[in-house]
């Protein structure tokens, strides 16, 4: 016979809530669940990339503290909401992977960092760092300035989001097929290519140049990864030569359309756009050439892939009548040491010659490598540039080769720090 008379069983408590309690018990559930702010981050990063100028990111790395914390977002949040009433603009996100990164605007430099100075005392009294962060720096914090970083930004937020998710199995993705290659081309007809367009400074390192001539030029360039992403997540664009080649050639002219709707954001600056041979002789450059505007006249620099230069040997030549006739300036792009010593470059009437750094060339055959440079010494008219340069020691290497002028990761790191590039790598020599 059952005890239950009309009463709850001593062990069950049967309450009633009210609907604010109730509301305020599914808060409290809420809180208790990790929220992530990656796709929040990504949405915005995409969608506002024309509305960047200005905007400073703080990157905080808690997720290379040895010993960590489960409050550690909240209490950097906490302490960073000291420069909210200060700021014009500023939203916190919390990363999965335990980071927070802060977007303002309108606030002094010395100001955030003496915060951020305050948040790496509060843990760092307590536990070490594992390592480098993304960005290549042994630092609980990172400053910069969003736009001349966004890449690096969005790569790191889209492969978090990619793990986070699991989608990044590492399987590689099958070529491009024609049929998808033809939605492709469609696609970008119609497509705003804004938020994949970036700009990378190349510094010079000449001595005796004023500091505010120390850039060279910005090299205009489309992220290839982050557009196949966005617009063929299943296919590999790069995989088929042959189609790879007619999407940048297609590329180009929605490049070329994109910078003819107007290129004040580069108003003072010498630019630098990567671009097919073909395209340079194509109608669509034609229309391009004609809207330039005055004071972008002999201040673009065509950079040409080297591949493209052996293949079209005579199209280069024609290329360079027309560049110099509207006053173009030629940059060959992609070389090694070996090329540098079979190539004549300036025969080939190139102004910039690009190098692409690799560690490799620290182990360089002696003998190799004096010819290498004595080729760099001869060559008067074209200079020389060393790309992709990640480390310090890549930077200091290019100084003592002889090579004036760098770009890469590491040259973006010394300019968002407000440091002048010969400084930083006449102090990394000593």
């Amino acid at each position: 016979m059952s005890s239950f008379r009309g009463r709850p069983p001593p062990t069950r408590d049967r309450v009633r809530l009210s609907s604010s309690e109730k509301q305020a018990a599914v808060a409290a559930a809420k809180d208790q669940r990790p929220e992530y702010d990656n796709d929040k981050l990504l949405n915005l990063l995409r969608s506002a990339k024309g509305e960047l100028a200005g905007m400073r990111l703080i990157h905080m790395h808690l997720s290379l503290l040895k010993d960590k914390d489960p409050a550690s977002q909240t209490v950097v949040r906490t302490i960073v909401q000291e420069l909210a009433t200060k700021a014009s603009y500023l939203q916190s996100f919390n990363l999965s992977n335990g980071d927070v990164i802060v977007l303002y605007k309108g606030l002094k430099l010395s100001g955030v960092t003496d915060i951020c100075q305050k948040v790496e005392q509060v843990f760092l009294a307590k536990t070490t760092l594992t390592g480098a962060n993304p960005y290549k720096e042994y630092s609980l914090y990172s400053i910069m300035e969003l736009t001349l970083n966004f890449i690096n930004v969005i790569r790191f937020v889209e492969e978090l989001q990619a793990i986070t998710s699991g989608q990044a199995t590492g399987e590689t993705k099958p070529p491009i097929t024609l049929e998808e290659m033809a939605k492709l081309e469609r696609q970008m007809q119609m497509f705003d290519l804004s938020p994949f367009l970036f700009n990378q400074g190349i510094a010079n390192l000449t001595p005796g140049i004023p500091t505010e001539e120390e850039m060279e030029y910005f090299e205009l360039y489309i992220s290839i990864k982050l557009l196949q992403e966005r617009l063929c997540p299943n296919f590999d664009i790069t995989a088929n030569k042959w189609l790879f080649n007619y999407f940048t050639a297609n590329l180009d002219q929605s490049v070329l359309r994109a910078l003819n709707h107007g290129l004040s954001f580069m108003r003072g600056r010498r630019i630098g756009i990567n671009i097919n041979l073909s395209t340079v002789i194509s109608t669509g450059f034609v229309k391009f050439d004609e809207r330039l505007p005055i004071d972008f006249r002999g201040q673009v620099v065509l950079e040409i892939s080297k591949g493209d230069l052996i293949e079209n040997l005579s199209l280069f030549n024609e290329v360079v009548d027309f560049a110099q006739d509207r006053k173009y300036r030629i940059a060959v792009d992609g070389l090694n040491p070996f090329w540098v010593t079979n190539f004549d470059l300036e025969y080939l009437n190139a102004d910039y010659a690009k190098i692409f750094w690799s560690n490799d060339m620290l182990e360089m055959d002696p003998k190799f490598e004096q010819y290498f440079k004595d080729r760099i010494a001869e060559q008067d008219r074209c200079q020389f540039i060393l790309a992709r340069c990640d480390t310090i020691s890549s930077l200091v290497y290019a100084k003592n080769a002889g090579i004036r002028m760098v770009q890469g990761r590491a040259v973006d790191n010394i300019l968002r720090k407000g440091i002048s590039v010969r400084d930083a790598i006449a102090t990394a020599g000593v």
